[in-house]
């Protein structure tokens, strides 16, 4: 087994993708948020790509943009994950966290925590969802358009807001998705849409992470006094619907599986879960 650390992301899907795109939905995180870096190459000032080759064949790949958590592409087999870990232990020992998918996460949560003497806190247990056709759902009132720059203070507003509700780690959370906000506004691969009724903006949904035939969902949020009437609802499917048919093949998305509702409509409008993913901090005892 070799190990390549290619120096940029259009290098790493060159040498990674033949894994990776066997399952796109699964592999959605990795392969996004390359995507992003071969479109916007300073979307983040630090970044590590990480590939285990054997015979040729890619078998394990990961990808850690600093200061936010190692993400982990599905490995080919256990051996291939032993193999990839060692190499970020032996390049980035302080690693903060990592996210990835059951039942590969687990494993490596533990060996890159203890490895440092810390301790691996699962903070977060997602559903992974992809969806390639919207069925039909109930309409809310009102209709859905692209927000512009001159829309940035209330999606600022309501990004904070869904960090604060939705993750553990808000303040994080919120400056991960904070930096990335401008390459969204008229940028390729990315933006928002909000839902306005009678003239008003009541709902949000971002999209992002190209992958070689999708599209990643997210951040979805309502604020509290203007939910149950299904502005997300119909936002995120007429959203999707559009995604299609700008030529994405699939739309995925992450949900909070302590949030029966966000998956409960997700599933409404034609998501299917095809995993689940765990994202975990390293603590100090």
């Amino acid at each position: 087994m070799e190990i390549l650390r290619p120096g940029d992301a259009e290098a790493f899907l060159g040498l990674a993708g033949p894994l990776l795109e066997r399952d796109e939905a699964r592999n959605q995180l990795p392969l996004g948020i390359a995507g992003t870096l071969t479109t916007h190459p300073d979307a983040y000032e630090v970044v590590h790509f990480w590939v285990v080759r054997d015979a040729g064949e890619p078998i394990a790949a990961a990808v850690r943009t600093e200061p936010f958590n190692l993400v982990l592409g599905d490995p080919s087999s256990e051996a291939a994950l032993d193999r990839l870990l060692e190499a970020v232990l032996a390049d980035d020992p302080g690693v903060p966290g990592i996210v990835g998918n059951v039942p590969f996460v687990d494993r490596a949560a533990d060996r890159l925590a203890r490895a440092s003497g810390r301790t691996p806190e699962r903070i977060l247990s997602e559903g992974v969802y992809g969806l390639t056709a919207v069925r039909d759902v109930a309409r809310a009132p009102g209709r859905a358009r692209a927000a512009t720059a001159e829309d940035r203070v209330q999606i600022v507003t309501w990004v904070r807001a869904f960090a604060t509700e939705a993750i553990p780690d808000p303040d994080e959370a919120f400056q991960r998705m904070e930096r990335n906000l401008d390459t969204r506004f008229g940028g390729e691969g990315g933006g928002f849409w909000l839902w306005e009724d009678r003239g008003e903006a009541v709902s949000l949904s971002g999209f992002s992470g190209p992958t070689p035939t999708g599209i990643r969902i997210g951040p979805v949020y309502t604020p509290p006094e203007h939910r149950r009437h299904g502005y997300a609802t119909t936002l995120v499917a007429d959203l999707s619907a559009w995604l299609l048919e700008q030529g994405h093949r699939a739309c995925f998305l992450y949900t909070d599986l302590a949030n029966p509702t966000s998956n409960r409509i997700y599933v409404e409008i034609g998501y299917e879960r095809v995993c689940d993913a765990m994202e975990f901090s390293f603590r100090t005892a």
